[in-house]
């Protein structure tokens, strides 16, 4: 079960951190390309989109992460990178809810002015990199928990 777990652990984050990048890069390169209008409009009609990817990563990266923890909490090397792993991915988690979704948000209800909209844009993306090397700095850490 130890192993399932550290699996779980290590590839979920891992498959978050790529999810993201996909968004970040391919996406994000695609609505830089559009007029502000045309990214409110496709975000308006397809911004749901976006987040369906993030539940099949991220439950797996919490149960590998609790059951990690749980298989190693008396092995201090090990408890301190699992538990900076989930730090991580708990601080992605937390910058999503307080930042991305209300984002999202008003970039699907157009709440944005268009004048606005490439400089929140621009944010967004910037931030979304941040989300990125966390999630890939949680699976890095998970590694080396194995390692230890």
């Amino acid at each position: 079960m130890r192993l399932l777990f550290q699996i779980l652990a290590v590839t979920g984050s891992a498959m978050f951190a790529g999810v993201m990048l996909a968004i970040g890069v391919i996406l994000g390169g695609y609505w830089k390309s559009l007029p502000p209008a045309g990214f409110l409009d496709w975000f308006a009609q397809h911004g749901s989109l976006v987040m369906r990817a993030i539940p099949l990563v991220v439950v797996p990266t919490l149960i590998g992460l609790t059951g990690s923890l749980w298989h190693d909490w008396k092995v201090p090397a090990s408890r301190g990178l699992w538990l900076a792993s989930a730090a991580c991915i708990v601080a992605v988690l937390a910058f999503t809810m307080a930042y991305f979704v209300p984002s999202n948000a008003a970039f699907a209800g157009k709440a944005i002015a268009l004048d606005q909209v490439s400089a929140k844009l621009d944010s967004w993306l910037l931030l979304h990199n941040i989300r990125i090397a966390l999630a890939l700095v949680a699976s890095v850490l998970g590694i080396v928990a194995i390692t230890r």
